[in-house]
Parts: structure tokens; C-alpha cells; sequence
């Protein structure tokens, strides 16, 4: 297994993969500790989660120039990354215990209410765009629920899923109740299969998502999915155009543009179409890229090279289609997986950029001849994650968001994930929720109990 920086193209490491045998021998030790852990008091959960806060934030400088180096995100976005990522851990630390308090409900008996109860191990299969992130935003709310983790993380951020198990570690928690397994995607099915394993979560692409869903499907397991996104941003003619503008550019590059919820396919009313696309151009050809670690640098590399040849091909198949290159369109020259911010106009429902998911800085821009039919566009897309719309009528917003089919709409903001709001997508963006008081509850034994004298 090599970790390659993506800024270079050489390799940074390379590490030895768990054998099967390895492998069940992790995770009988992640399953006996988790016997012990489902009876800790919150208080002790608590305390060690805030230990684990207090780690990535005195050491986040570290730990995000890891990140940078593994996938190539912008130094002050994997700061940033850090930085939330403890905010989760203490988002948990102070409200597990009440999400998780027994629900009294009324019925025939002389007492009856619901418990909330761990299930056990539960394995993560994580990627690499948001190293950190992605795994504490399941770590936290798992581990304060009194459940244990197995992560299989993306093969090219091995140093990251080893970091974030020696966080745990030096935080105080058990050894063995977050272990990561250095596997291949084709081994997971294994995984799933044993018995010790309870459930299972995803972050990452449909493809991946199907194959997880049907391998715990076969084995009777509960599962989430956080897949695929093409996030609709909806601007209509009343929009605060300055600000829309450049939120919309920040919303696609966050991340170099490698980000589920990044807004992706720009649906903007006909009457201000023509504005947008200049100004978002401006904004785009004015990116500069570089060191990822340079704090001028706004742009960093795609985390491997076939991501780009991807995206190119997206690219130039919707404009031999008929859609318009306005800016970029292609790969920077020197070493590293750089490619230019690019800005496609045009774009109609046939064109790749508008019906497949992209990651990577192109904004497919799309007319829309009214709000209705901007909408009608949006819902036009196997997947349904984010979404934003920008108008000056917040009534009308608001009334519009709900006609939108995802699971999270963002009324004049960027689509993002938040601790405090449940997060996740219908049709192939996946099911169920993370974050919240939702999240927390997705790997419990929701159990009636029913008393009476």
C-alpha cells in the first residue's frame, strides 16, 4: 500500500496490508474491548472524547500538513479540517449522553419508554477527500454511543487513518476500540462477513456504496451510506449577485473541487445568466495554484492522476457536445496532478458535466428560462445530497428548498456539514444520516420496554 503526494508524484511511504488472518485477529480484540466499553459511564466517554479534541487542536499544524501531503489539500483547509474535526468531538462529548437519555411514551402499560442501546463493533470504510473529517464524524458520535470502530480508510491516506487511531490512543481510550485495518477495497467483504462486526458505514462513491450495501444486505447488517453528489446551485434573478458569485466559486473549489457536497451543476435564471457566467470566469482565472503548503496558494493538486484524466474527459466530451469552454480545460504543466480551474457554459441535460458526478475545479454552468424550471433541473439527477439556492425572497426560498429532492437544501449559503444538523442524501447519494441527534442513533438497539405492576 503506497501513499503518493499528489503535489509531486512520488511516493511518500509505503506500508505492509493486514493479512485475513490479521485482520479477524483485530477485530476479536476490537469486539472484546467494545464488551467492556458498552457498559463505561457517558462521564468517562466524555471526558476521553474532550482529551481527543484537545490533541487535534494543539497538534492540528501536524496533523494537517499530513493531510496536505497525502491528498494534496490546501494548507488552511486541512487546518481548517482539523479544526472541525475536534469540533465534533466535543459537539459529542457534551450531548451524547442527552441524545442517547431513555424516551418515556405513554401506552397500556404502567410504564413503557425506549433505551437506546450499542450494538457493537461497526466498520468505517472512509475516503481520502476529507481525511480527518470524514472518520471523526463517525468516530465521535460511535464511540460516545458506546459502540467501537474498524476503519478501513482510502488506501492513499494511510498515514492519515494511523494518525487518527493514535489520536484515540493517546487520548486515553481503550487500546483496541478503534483500530484501522491497511486492506484493499476488494478484502472488505471479509470483513463485513465476520460475525463480531455489527454494521457498517460509507463515505464515498456509489459504486463503492452498492457493493458495501449489498455485502451487508447478505449478512443481515444495518448500513449508511453517504455517496455520490452533482449539488444544484440555483441562482435566480433577484440573487445578490456579488456575493452569490463568489460563494459559488468558493463552493466549488473547496478542496480543489473534490468534495461530495461542492456545489457542482450552476442552474441560474436566464435574465441574470449571462452576468453570473461572467463574473464567475473573473473569479476563476484569478485562483492561483502552487505549494499547497504556500498560504498564497488558493488551489492544490487532484489527489491522484486518474481523477484528472476523468475529469478532463468530462470536460471535453460535453464540449464536443456543444457546451462552451470559457476558461481552463486543462492540465497544468510541471509535476503534480494540477489542472486548471475551468468554467463550462452551455450545458445541457445529455452533456457529462451536467448528468455525472465531478470532483475536480470545473463549474458546469446551465440556463435555466424560469425558477420552476431551474428546480425541475436540479431534481433532473440520479443523486440528491446538497443544494443551494440564492434569492432575495426568503419566503420564496424556502418554498422552493422544499421542492428540491436532497437532503439538505442551503437558502443564499454553501451547502456544508455541520455537527448540529443531520446530514445525508436520498436516491443515489445514499440513506440515513450522520451528525445530530440523528446520526447517533443510527448504529443503536432502539428498544421498547414495557413494564407493568
Amino acid at each position: 500500500m503506497k501513499s503518493i503526494n499528489p503535489a509531486t508524484g512520488k511516493i511518500i511511504a509505503e506500508y505492509t496490508e493486514h493479512t485475513p488472518e490479521q485482520c479477524d485477529q483485530i477485530i476479536d480484540k476490537v469486539f472484546d474491548t467494545w464488551k467492556v466499553w458498552k457498559q463505561s459511564l457517558f462521564l468517562e466517554r466524555s471526558n476521553l472524547m474532550n482529551k481527543a479534541a484537545d490533541i487535534l487542536l494543539t497538534q492540528k499544524n501536524k496533523f494537517a500538513r499530513l493531510i496536505t501531503k497525502e491528498m494534496g489539500k490546501i494548507l488552511g483547509e486541512a487546518i481548517a479540517e482539523v479544526e472541525k474535526s475536534a469540533w465534533v468531538c466535543k459537539y459529542y462529548a457534551e450531548n451524547a449522553e442527552k441524545f442517547l437519555s431513555d424516551e418515556t411514551i405513554e401506552s397500556d402499560a404502567y410504564k413503557s419508554f425506549v433505551a437506546f442501546e450499542p450494538i457493537g463493533p461497526v466498520l468505517a470504510v472512509m475516503p481520502w477527500n476529507f481525511p480527518f473529517w470524514q472518520v471523526f464524524r463517525f468516530a465521535a458520535p460511535t464511540l460516545m454511543a458506546g459502540n467501537a470502530g474498524v476503519l478501513k480508510h482510502a488506501s492513499n491516506v494511510p498515514g492519515c487513518a494511523l494518525a487518527i487511531e493514535n489520536i484515540f490512543r493517546e487520548a486515553g481510550f481503550p487500546e483496541n476500540l478503534f483500530k484501522t485495518l491497511l486492506i484493499p477495497a476488494k478484502t472488505v467483504n471479509s470483513i463485513i462477513e465476520n460475525n463480531k462486526v455489527s454494521a457498517a458505514t460509507l463515505t464515498g462513491s456509489e459504486y463503492a456504496g452498492s457493493k458495501v450495501a449489498e455485502a451487508c444486505g447478505k449478512n443481515l447488517k444495518k448500513t449508511v451510506m453517504e455517496l455520490g453528489g452533482s449539488d444544484p446551485y440555483i441562482v435566480l434573478e433577484d440573487a445578490d449577485m456579488d456575493r452569490c458569485v463568489q460563494t459559488a466559486v468558493t463552493a466549488r473549489m473547496i478542496n480543489n473541487g473534490q468534495s461530495c457536497i461542492a456545489a457542482k451543476r450552476f442552474i441560474v435564471v436566464k435574465e441574470v445568466y449571462d452576468e453570473f457566467v461572467e463574473k464567475a470566469v473573473k473569479l476563476m482565472e484569478d485562483l492561483k495554484t502552487g505549494d499547497p503548503y504556500d498560504p498564497k496558494t488558493n488551489f492544490g493538486p487532484l489527489a491522484r492522476l486518474d481523477l484528472l484524466e476523468e475529469l478532463n474527459e468530462q470536460i471535453h466530451k460535453s464540449v464536443a457536445m456543444g457546451a462552451t469552454l470559457k476558461c481552463g480545460g486543462q492540465r497544468l504543466a510541471g509535476k503534480g496532478f494540477y489542472y486548471q480551474p475551468t468554467v463550462v457554459a452551455d450545458i445541457t441535460e445529455n452533456m457529462p458535466l451536467f448528468y455525472q458526478e465531478t470532483f475536480g475545479p470545473a463549474m458546469a454552468i446551465i440556463k435555466a428560462e424560469s425558477p420552476t424550471d431551474a428546480v425541475n433541473l436540479a431534481n433532473n439527477s440520479i443523486y440528491g445530497l446538497g443544494g443551494s439556492l440564492w434569492t432575495a425572497n426568503l419566503e420564496k426560498g424556502i418554498r422552493l428548498a422544499r421542492q428540491i429532492e436532497s437532503g439538505a437544501v442551503f437558502v443564499n449559503g454553501m451547502t456544508k456539514s455541520d455537527p448540529r444538523l443531520p446530514f445525508g442524501g436520498i436516491k443515489r447519494s445514499g440513506y440515513g444520516r450522520e451528525l445530530s441527534h440523528y446520526g447517533i442513533k443510527e448504529f443503536m438497539n432502539i428498544k421498547t420496554i414495557w413494564v407493568a405492576k
